[in-house]
């Protein structure tokens, strides 16, 4: 009996005994738990920056054509047989240059007959002269009717009329002389010879194209601007932001196809009087210095110039600005450090930064770095860092073509 009972007491303190060590399990493992509980993240670090303001000119950029301020075919006044080039196919000559000879021994023929022809004219003349000064002496004494000394000043006219005549055919003929002689009319660069020696020309109205020569320097560049463009430009010259182009030189820059940039400035010097109704259209043209000679007539060419007056706006830089179908936004942090979702206007990229019409003020501050890390209503970590534009010129147009091209967002 009392064997039993111990054996009892035995069980019941395993028992017990296997209670604490799984009690102890337990809350040692509760306690590695509690130990190994993650902490919430830090909030992520964002850069802010205010908005620069600066003064600045929105500019319109269009599809231009280069063309020569004088283009002039060459053509032949007289005819004969072409005896002499002097010039090389694509050079540059200058007015007054000799291009082609005609044969002018036909013309110096003409010439040499019509100084005759004036020196009998002449001779004609004195000859008349003496003979109405014999009829006035003969009148006088009545020694012939007046119907004869009539005649005799009648004689004397005719015979002045023969010298002014033939006078005037002389100088007909040194014109023909000098027509054999084809100069340059303008200075540029001159195109090949479309008729090469000894091939028989022919002049006077339609006479033979002999070249062509094209001026360089200034040259214009053509553009058409649609209606809506037009009738902005009406209105800001009626608000006074920016003068109408038919009363000042608005400045106006160009570039080439290969060129970054606008460096080439002129000014706009021509606005036609009424839009194209075929293409709905208004042509205007500027004008270029080109001293090196690399604006060719017949290239195209971006064409930039003022599309608004001088004002002050605020400007960010493009890629602190995100898109959300079509709207645009901004992360803004306030001064609890928390992010705020904002819809902005934007305007053109100019220079790398983009123009706010609307949205943000110039104290914000607006996450510039680290936008894909915050979320609207979290908390962040701003760093705080000034803007420096690399070019602080944003009156003048020097855009990439990507800058230029990129959407508005109007």
């Amino acid at each position: 009996m009392k064997m039993v009972i111990d054996m009892r007491k035995k069980k019941i303190f395993l028992n017990n005994s296997l209670l604490f060590v799984v009690a102890g399990l337990i809350l040692g493992t509760t306690s590695c738990n509690r130990q190994e509980a993650p902490q919430a993240p830090p909030p992520p670090k964002v850069t802010v920056s205010q908005p620069v303001m600066r003064e600045l000119i929105e500019w319109d950029e269009y599809t231009g054509r280069i063309e020569a301020v004088d283009s002039v075919e060459v053509r032949a006044r007289v005819n004969g047989y072409l005896e002499s080039i002097h010039f090389k196919d694509g050079q540059i000559v200058k007015k007054g240059d000799l291009l082609f000879v005609i044969d002018p021994r036909p013309y110096q023929a003409d010439l040499d007959s019509a100084k005759a022809a004036l020196k009998l004219a002449k001779a004609r003349l004195e000859l008349a002269k003496n003979d109405l000064a014999r009829a006035k002496k003969l009148l006088s004494a009545r020694a012939i009717s007046e119907e004869e000394a009539d005649t005799r000043s009648s004689d004397e006219r005719v015979a002045q009329a023969t010298v002014e005549q033939s006078e005037a055919a002389i100088e007909a003929a040194k014109l023909n002389v000098e027509y054999t002689q084809v100069t340059a009319p303008i200075t540029g660069r001159i195109s090949r010879k479309l008729v090469t020696e000894g091939n028989l020309i022919n002049g006077g109205t339609g006479g033979t194209l002999l070249t062509t020569i094209v001026s360089l320097d200034p040259i214009y560049c053509y553009a058409e601007a649609d209606e809506q463009s037009y009738l902005k430009y009406i209105r800001l010259a009626r608000e006074g932001a920016r003068p109408s182009s038919r009363e000042v030189r608005n400045p106006a820059y160009l570039a080439l196809s290969d060129e970054t940039g606008f460096p080439h400035k002129g000014y706009i010097d021509f606005v036609d009087n009424q839009m194209d109704p075929n293409t709905g259209t208004m042509t205007g043209r500027a004008v270029f210095p080109n001293p090196d000679l690399t604006l060719t007539p017949g290239l195209f060419a971006r064409l930039r110039i003022p599309g608004s007056g001088k004002y002050n706006a605020i400007l960010l830089p493009d890629e602190s600005i995100g898109s959300d179908q079509s709207q645009r936004f901004v992360l803004v942090v306030n001064d609890k450090d928390i992010v705020e979702y904002r819809k902005v206007i934007v305007g053109p990229v100019i220079n790398g930064f983009r123009v706010i019409s609307e949205g943000v003020k110039p104290e914000d501050w607006v996450i510039v770095n680290g936008v894909q890390r915050a979320i609207p209503g979290a908390k962040v970590a701003p760093q705080k860092k000034e803007i420096h534009p690399q070019n602080e010129n944003f009156l003048e147009p020097d855009l990439t073509p990507s800058q230029a091209n990129s959407d508005t967002g109007e």
